[in-house]
């Protein structure tokens, strides 16, 4: 028998017994169709996170506070305050690489205005932040250096916290807002930027670095520096420069830590990479149980078939059907069973993260390697759960075979 023959025969096999034949590809399908969606969703998180983290600016570099250290235990990052805006103001004077900086300050604050009110993070910048962190003032104008300098009163808000304070369709430029008590006017109107790698980049309202330090948040020290490099090409030169000025700056001795830690968006990007690949294969793990489970089906039904078959076997090896060709047919009917599983998984995997997409609002992207993957896996499940099975089949005697009731 040629493997036409036997895939006829096999295919003839699965449609005499329709719902079983169903019921067994159901733990493929769902397992090919998990894993595409599984896949599906960390892939989307990977491109969102990458996305984030290049929407914070060209060319930047992020210096912030480091760590604490009592013996052999370390603190969190920013557990040591060390940065101050002379250090900020100091870099671009001092590192040929560097274009600028912009000190950062952040806390979230309860922001009123007249009977309503919100909790919003209020961030003190300097006026290079739009340029920096590639924000942009869609109506209105960002402060100037001279409002830095008086500690003005002047505020620049997102769009999220006008929506969550104005009326719909009001513009907030000119109105006034009180922040801790201080009477702030709203003089620009930052363009939607969306969730961003330092959480909701619009959901905040930008003041003044010295105006939030000396008169809102009572602080000596900035949160970080953003640091704008002349080029990619020069960010680890950028990085060696400011490490050596930040520690003269700060007295260090020669084998004293760094007490900051600086951070380029390549560095960003890998260490967002890798979590997300973590995140995506334990996802794909969980679901590839599913396909295994799919696959003790498909055997545990094979089983049962060579069973109710066995007169049918011991027939055809009468009639000179050799033990190769009996174990080629129940193993295609394995193989096809999967496949066919595999196939309906793929259009199940593509309509669930369709519709989960469309439910949660997440970010999802299919890749052709996920279908291909998924696919192939099933196929080997077919093969190696329905192994087994065949090769019983081609060991029954015929003699037996034809006794058996």
């Amino acid at each position: 028998m040629n493997l036409m023959e036997s895939l006829s025969v096999a295919l003839e096999g699965l449609i005499a017994n329709k719902m079983r034949s169903l019921l067994t590809m159901l733990g493929v399908i769902i397992g090919v169709g998990a894993v595409i969606a599984m896949l599906a969703i960390g892939k989307g998180a990977q491109d969102q996170t990458l996305q984030r983290i290049q929407s914070m600016g060209t060319n930047v570099l992020m210096v912030m506070s480091g760590q604490s250290r009592s013996g052999a235990v370390r603190g969190g990052f920013g557990s040591v305050q060390s940065l101050t805006l002379a250090d900020a103001e100091d870099i671009p004077l001092k590192c040929p690489s560097v274009l600028k900086t912009v000190p950062q300050v952040q806390q979230n604050l309860q922001v009123k205005y007249r009977n309503q009110n919100t909790n919003t993070t209020i961030v003190g910048v300097t006026p290079d932040f739009p340029e920096v962190r590639n924000f942009t003032v869609q109506d209105g104008h960002f402060f100037t250096s001279a409002d830095v300098k008086g500690a003005g009163k002047v505020a620049i808000i997102g769009p999220t916290t006008v929506q969550n304070l104005f009326p719909a369709g009001q513009s907030p430029v000119g109105k006034m807002i009180s922040i801790k008590g201080i009477q702030f006017r709203i003089i620009g109107l930052m363009a939607s930027k969306g969730a961003g790698g330092m959480g909701d980049e619009d959901d905040q309202i930008f003041i003044p670095v010295t105006t939030a330090m000396r008169r809102v948040m009572g602080l000596q020290y900035v949160r970080m520096i953003s640091v704008q490099s002349q080029s990619m090409d020069v960010q680890d030169l950028a990085t060696s420069q400011i490490t050596q000025l930040l520690r003269k700056r700060h007295h260090l001795a020669e084998n004293a830590d760094d007490d900051f830690i600086i951070r380029n968006q390549q560095q960003f990007i890998e260490m967002a990479s890798q979590q997300n690949q973590t995140f995506t294969l334990l996802l794909a793990g969980i679901a590839s149980v599913s396909l295994l489970v799919g696959g003790i089906g498909i055997m545990n039904i094979m089983l049962v078939s060579v069973t109710e078959r066995t007169r049918e076997i011991g027939i055809r090896k009468a009639l000179g059907a050799r033990r190769v060709d009996i174990m080629l047919q129940f193993l295609i009917e394995a193989v096809v069973l999967s496949l066919l599983g595999g196939t309906s998984g793929i259009i199940f995997g593509l309509a669930g993260s369709w519709a989960l997409a469309l439910m949660t609002g997440w970010s999802l992207s299919v890749s052709m390697l996920s279908i291909v993957l998924s696919f192939s896996f099933a196929a080997l499940v077919g093969i190696f759960f329905g192994f087994y099975p065949a090769q019983q089949a081609s060991r029954l005697d015929p003699i037996e075979a034809l006794r058996y009731e």
